[in-house]
């Protein structure tokens, strides 16, 4: 009776009873927990594939900017040719960076954390809990060595993995104490057991953006500094009540201290001697931030005959990559210090174009606005911290006077918008010195071919694989 979820769920998935859906349940599991297992081990044999020795354009000399041995797990694991990394990362839906974990994860679990490994192995230890001891011991600091790294994979496998995210991080600095890792203190008294591992932090995910605009900080401060900062918060929360702020007292905190990070960092500025604006208000001007909002704009016709234009309630914020309200961004244009720029529309379906190499702002911002990320597999790296690539190579050695019909040679990869596309530079590089390749199908839409045949279509939706069910076929030659 339970075979029958492995198909569409139908009448007879309906039908079971509560203790034939929880033993459905457990099976799917185990059976994922298996397939992440055997995940990792794929990945280390695709590792094995790829040693630094199968770089050929490295073999006897160094080419810069080209594919060069990738440690990606600790000492004692071996090393891998990086640009394998990005073909594996498409076939599993998933980018470079995280394909680049995955083969990490895998060599320091087989290499360095053997018990643990084989307790993955053998099912006993789920996948996803080894790949957390792994990250830990990969991005200790400082580095753990090989022998430190083993006595954490004993002190883990003897209880079968279950261990939190707590314990394994003091485990981790236990290790880093008992093999003497650390640097010496020489204001710590070794007789008190300190650990010289400064925990003071301010860390802010700029990646993770809320629905509702905002980003979490998390810090640990000096004891005299957190108090400090505390008696500001209150006082600043204080004041825009007095002012006439109706907001709770949290919401009033957190904006006193974007309100302190402002007003201290241009009176920073000021005291080192920097030449800012003054505001009408005698104040310097504030470190600028700038964020790239954009919103459907859409022309309407009042009665009188005028016409204005009105803006969608929501728009796309380039920062973190998410959705913003129009209702924020006046919020945020309404205080007397912010400095609004409107730019001008660029259609982004002309194509624009220039006689040589170099590529004008305007049409770097049009490619930017059109691809909005690398436009990679599955990569998601802002277009505008990208390099503009020229998917068919700029020829130097063309003639710039040159067409079809003249003598001389044509120019056959031209500035133009049709051949540029957003690349970051991991994925740049790997499209200039690899055999991975791209065309533009049309406007903003992109077909990959991997070094083994595999083909995807990227476009500003995200990636969809291009005839997964079929075997790879050959990639065509390309001229470089």
């Amino acid at each position: 009776m339970i075979e029958t979820l492995a198909g569409p769920r139908g009448a007879e998935a309906e039908d079971l009873s509560a203790s034939a859906l929880l033993a459905a349940i457990k099976e799917r599991k185990a059976a994922e927990d298996r397939a992440a297992a055997d995940q990792l081990d794929l990945a280390a044999r695709w590792a094995d594939l790829h040693p630094p020795e199968s770089i050929h354009a490295a073999a006897s000399f160094t080419v810069p900017g080209c594919e060069h041995e990738e440690p990606i797990a600790g000492e004692g694991a071996p090393l891998v040719a990086e640009f394998c990394v990005a073909e594996l990362g498409a076939v599993l839906g998933i980018s470079t960076t995280a394909a680049k974990r995955l083969i990490g994860h895998a060599l320091e679990l087989r290499h360095r954390l053997p018990r643990l490994w084989a307790q993955v192995q053998a099912g006993a230890v789920p996948a996803w809990r080894a790949r957390s001891v792994a990250e830990a011991t990969i991005h200790a600091t400082p580095a753990l060595t090989r022998e430190a790294a083993g006595w954490v994979d004993s002190q883990v496998a003897a209880v079968a993995g279950r261990i939190g995210p707590a314990q394994l991080d003091r485990l981790v600095a236990e290790t880093i104490k008992r093999y003497d890792l650390a640097a010496p203190d020489p204001a710590a008294d070794p007789e008190d057991g300190y650990l010289a591992v400064d925990p003071r932090h301010v860390t802010i995910d700029t990646q993770d953006v809320h629905y509702a605009g905002t980003m979490r900080l998390e810090a640990e401060l000096d004891l005299a500094d957190a108090l400090d900062l505390d008696r500001a918060l209150a006082h600043g929360a204080a004041t825009l009540a007095a002012l006439g702020s109706a907001e709770p007292l949290d919401a009033r905190r957190a904006k006193a201290l974007g309100d302190l990070a402002r007003t201290q960092t241009a009176l920073d500025l000021h005291a080192q001697g920097a030449t800012e604006a003054w505001a009408h208000d005698g104040l310097p001007v504030a470190r600028e931030v700038v964020l790239h909002a954009h919103f459907d704009a859409t022309p309407r016709g009042d009665a009188d005959g005028t016409t204005h234009t009105a803006f969608g309630p929501a728009g796309r914020l380039e920062e973190g990559q998410r959705l913003v309200l129009l209702d924020q961004v006046k919020g945020w244009c309404a205080d007397t210090r912010t400095k609004v720029t409107i730019k001008p529309v660029i259609d982004l379906n002309a194509d624009l174009t220039t006689p040589g190499y170099d590529i004008p702002d305007r049409i770097r911002e049009q490619v930017v606005l059109r691809d909005r990320t690398c436009v990679f597999p599955w990569c998601s790296r802002p277009a505008r911290g990208c390099d503009i690539d020229h998917v068919t190579p700029f020829d130097p050695d063309a003639d710039a006077d040159a067409d079809a019909d003249a003598e001389g040679r044509p120019q056959s990869g031209p500035t133009t918008t049709s051949n540029l596309a957003a690349l970051c530079r991991t994925h740049h590089r790997l499209k200039t010195h690899s055999a991975w390749h791209y065309e533009m199908t049309s406007n903003g839409i992109f077909e990959w071919t991997s070094p083994h045949g595999h083909r995807y279509r990227r476009d500003r939706t995200g990636t969809t694989p291009i005839d997964a069910s079929d075997p790879p076929g050959i990639p065509r030659p390309r001229r470089r």
